[in-house]
């Protein structure tokens, strides 16, 4: 079956790249909406005693009284421009509906004050965190312009604000350096620049689509009842550098067994679509049914109640189902039938690099032709 499935695929390598790279990034677009955060008790199913607990103390003590946002100043709190601060944050946070009755609370010393801010609702909505942020931003800031007096703004929201900040502002460099030690790494296994690049190219496509499917079914609510999941209006702020982490990992991992013996015949055969077809036929099997084991364990991460597990779960599932069928069976021996030699070119300023071969092996006996590109070495070559 895999050599029909590869042979029928490089019968059109460029209707087929484009169909299944276009179901892809067409997969991928509303990624470009995603909205990350953390979602609170109120995303709990209804029958869960902490969301239950939630709803009476929010019904019987007032709201936020559960997870006020703490506001520390540091200062002389009895000191006149600290006290009209003070009176100021109070009458800016009166404009603001989402915020309660500040209360104030010094030390003995007099020199570090606690105003605890109730917040509306759900410490983790949308609503409280973006009010957390107008309160670091903008209220604090212009109340104490100029007071001799530090403050800072903690507490469960800003807590959980400070993790998302972070996860964003760290994502680039993750990515960055996870591609780029791929790219070396590859580089020198195969000696070529364009099996590295293209591998960096597809798994980022599997991985853009899982995130794509993810918005669009928990964040959107596409298909979100038929799998059983809640609509949220956040995606956990955590979920996707942990998917990338892991997911690049494991498609990169599917991508050097089945390059590997693609190279392998390469070098015995020179014949690139007979190779092709033996690397699809020799290893399609096993990348299928790991894939599908995968894919069973983290769909019972997806069948739990929490949302977050949810988003984990099914994330995890997509994203190596789309690696391991459509990455791997069509976009995999289509771009190599196109590329054909071109696949194994590795310029001239670079053949000084280490030969690291694959399971042991070198790839030394192999040579390169005139323009770059790996020469198949003749069978008994080794004899």
């Amino acid at each position: 079956i895999w050599d029909r499935v590869a042979l029928a695929v490089m019968r059109r390598p460029a209707v087929s790249l484009l169909l299944a790279g276009g179901l892809l990034a067409a997969a991928a677009i509303p990624y470009f909406s995603i909205n990350t955060g953390n979602s609170g008790a109120s995303s709990f199913p209804e029958d869960f005693r902490s969301r239950q607990g939630f709803e009476v103390l929010q019904a019987e003590f007032g709201f936020g009284a559960n997870a006020p946002a703490e506001v520390v100043i540091d200062g002389d709190i009895a000191s006149p421009e600290v006290q009209d601060a003070i009176a100021s944050v109070r009458a800016l946070l009166l404009t603001d509906e989402i915020f309660g009755a500040p209360q104030l609370e010094a030390n003995d010393a007099g020199d570090l004050a606690l105003l605890s801010v109730p917040l509306k609702g759900d410490s983790l909505s949308e609503d409280t965190i973006e009010a957390i942020r107008t309160l670091r931003d903008e209220i604090l800031p212009q109340a104490f312009a100029g007071v001799p007096a530090a403050v800072v703004v903690g507490g469960v929201t800003a807590d959980a604000i400070d993790f998302i900040d972070t996860a964003e502002s760290y994502q680039p460099l993750v990515i960055g350096f996870v591609l780029g030690l791929s790219f070396l790494l590859l580089m020198l296994v195969f000696r070529s620049i364009v099996i590295p690049a293209k591998a960096i190219i597809l798994n980022l496509l599997s991985v853009g689509a899982a995130y794509g499917l993810l918005v669009l079914v928990f964040q959107k609510g596409v298909g979100n009842e038929l799998f059983g999941f809640a609509q949220v209006d956040v995606i956990q702020s955590w979920i996707p550098l942990m998917l990338f982490a892991i997911l690049f990992g494991l498609s990169m991992d599917y991508h050097v067994f089945l390059l590997s013996r693609i190279r392998e015949r390469f070098l015995q055969t020179g014949d690139n679509t007979e190779s092709v077809a033996f690397g699809l036929r020799t290893t399609g099997g096993l990348i299928t049914g790991a894939a599908l084991i995968m894919v069973a364990v983290f769909a019972g991460f997806a069948a739990g109640d929490l949302v977050q597990m949810q988003q984990f779960g099914f994330g995890m599932a997509v994203a190596i189902l789309l690696d391991a069928t459509i990455v791997r069976t069509v976009l995999v021996p289509a771009s190599m039938k196109l590329l054909a030699s071109k696949n194994w070119y590795l310029p001239g300023f670079l053949r000084w690099l280490p030969d690291v071969g694959i399971e042991g092996g070198s790839s030394s006996s192999a040579g390169l032709a005139a323009n770059g590109s790996l020469t198949p070495q003749p069978a008994g070559g080794d004899d």
